[in-house]
This record gives C-alpha cells, structure tokens and sequence, in this order.
C-alpha cells in the first residue's frame, strides 16, 4: 500500500500517513513555465495499491488537473490498484441540469477521473448522493457524522439541543446527526416572495430557549448560514453553532461568519484553511484523518466500509 498526494491538502494527507504509519510515496508536483502540470512519481509503484490523496478544493482546475496527471502517471507505472481519494470533490454541486443548455460537470469530473486510471473512489460527503452512480467504478462516500457527533457531544453535554437544516434540501443529512444525539430537529425554509425581495426565513420546529447547530455539507458565500442564524436567534434560540464538512469559504465568506451570530462555526479539514480560517475567533477545523485513514486501511484489507457508521 503507497500514498501519494498532491499540493491541495499536503497537511492532510500528512496526517493520513501517520495514522497509517505509512510514509507518503516521494514524487515531484510542479508546474512548467506556461503552468502545465508535471506529476513524475520518484518510486517504484508496479503492483502497488496506490492511494492519490487530493481535494479539488480552490484553485479548482489546478488541483484537478494534479490528480488526473498523478493518475495516468501511476496507471502508466504499472500500479496494480488506484484509488482517487477525494476529500472534497469539487463540481459536485452541478449534478443536474439547472437549466437548458447547461452541463452536468459532476457527470464529466467522474469520467474524467475514470478515463485518467483510477480504479476506485473513496470521498467525503458529496453534495448529492446520487454522484456516487456517477462513476463506472466502485465510490465510497463516507460522512462526517460521526465526527460531528463526538465533538458535538463533548461540547454540548447536557444542553437542550436542536439541530437545524438550513434548507429543505439537507433534512436528510441533518436528521441523521439529529437520530445519532437524540436531539430535536428544525428545518429553514427559505422563500422569496418576488424578485428584489429579501427572503424570507420559515423555521419549522421548536428552537425557543435551545441551543440550535446547523449542519449543513458545503459552507462558500456563507450567506445562507448567516442568515440562518440570525432568523434562528430571532426565533428565541439561546445559541447557534454550524457543523459544515467542507469549508469552500468564497470571497467575504470568513469575514461574513466572524461578523455573524453564529457561536461557532465548526469544519472538517477536507480542505485547508487559509491564514484568515485560522486567526478567525469563531472558526475551528477538526481532523477528518482517522477517519479517511480508517476508511483506506479497511479498502486495502477488503473489510467492510460501511460498518464504520454503524
């Protein structure tokens, strides 16, 4: 068993490789003059199960032109298995067409990473699940969950707790975090009355006086989940916290959250935080490494996957 991993999560894929007590596979990830991408592995890989550890996280076609090279790279060095280890994959959240005339990108990713060698996928809450029959290759989708849930209840222990789904969209994903703590659920519905208006925030179920965590998979503009916030203090909430897998945090996005209501806002580190992620004073990461490490250990062994959220 090898791991290699390109530029976009080094400090990840670090931790991955210490859960393993593996050492990551020497290889050399560099651009040419004109920005191309040169992958050249520095290892003997023929008949290796190969891991490529790389989320197509910002600069997105950068480090997604990093993984297809460091595949073909690997498929052409003979590596017997390859698997794509995707912490957060990128252009998920076109998985259908919006519109007429408009792409499926979730669609053309998968078959760019299938046509490039891999031969598995292992991934970390896609932001639909139906992405996973995207691929022609076994997927693993794991979630974050049960992280969640331990953090959740080592810092809420014995508080009255809702958890909220920002949309109709998440119910799914916020139910099952609610099921796992025994906790209420509340869900936000967001309606625009007509164009020019601000929305309007429903929250269905009870959050008077109760500390309310939103979950959600994907926080970028942040704009919902402040929003959110704010509607859910309102509404008589005695604190609001956010649990979000992956931390695309866009333009303001960081400035947004530490100027907002929300108590906390805690992430996986499915992608690296920035310099202004770290000194924010309401933003913590925490480590999705035991998990993925777990997860790839059980994938080389041909034991079960799934029983890891039983």
């Amino acid at each position: 068993m090898k791991i290699l991993t390109g530029n976009s999560n080094r400090p990840l894929a670090e931790a991955i490789s210490a859960y393993l007590n593996l050492p990551l596979t020497k290889a050399s990830v560099r651009r040419f003059s004109d920005l191309e991408v040169f992958v050249e592995i520095q290892e003997n890989v023929r008949g290796e199960d190969v891991y490529v550890i790389q989320s197509t996280s910002y600069p997105a076609n950068d480090n997604m032109m990093e993984l297809l090279v460091a595949l073909d790279a690997l498929k052409r060095g003979s590596a017997n298995r390859i698997t794509a280890v995707i912490p957060y994959y990128g252009y998920a959240r076109q998985d259908r067409k919006s519109g007429p005339r408009t792409p499926i990108s979730a669609k053309l990713v998968a078959n760019l990473i299938t046509a490039s060698g891999a031969d598995r996928v292992l991934t970390l809450d896609l932001h639909a699940g139906q992405i996973q029959g995207f691929f022609d290759i076994p997927t693993d989708n794991l979630y974050a969950a049960p992280v969640f849930t331990k953090d959740i209840v080592e810092k809420f222990d014995g508080e009255p707790l809702t958890i909220v789904s920002p949309d109709v969209g998440g119910v799914v994903r916020a139910r099952a975090i609610a099921k796992r703590l025994d906790a209420d659920l509340a869900i936000i519905d967001k309606r625009r009355e007509r164009a020019g208006v601000s929305e309007v925030m429903n929250i269905i179920g009870d959050v008077d006086n109760r500390v309310c965590i939103l979950v959600d998979d994907i926080v970028d503009s942040a704009g919902t989940l402040c929003n959110a916030a704010e509607a859910l203090m309102e509404a008589g909430a005695k604190a609001v916290s956010a649990y979000v897998t992956h931390g695309v945090l866009s333009g303001g996005a960081v400035a947004r959250v530490s100027s907002s209501p929300l108590q906390e806002l805690v992430m996986t580190d499915s992608i690296q935080a920035t310099e202004a992620v770290r000194v924010a004073h309401n933003m913590r990461q925490i480590s999705i490494a035991p998990l993925l490490g777990e997860a790839m250990a059980r994938i080389a062994e041909a034991r079960s996957v799934s029983s890891l959220f039983n």
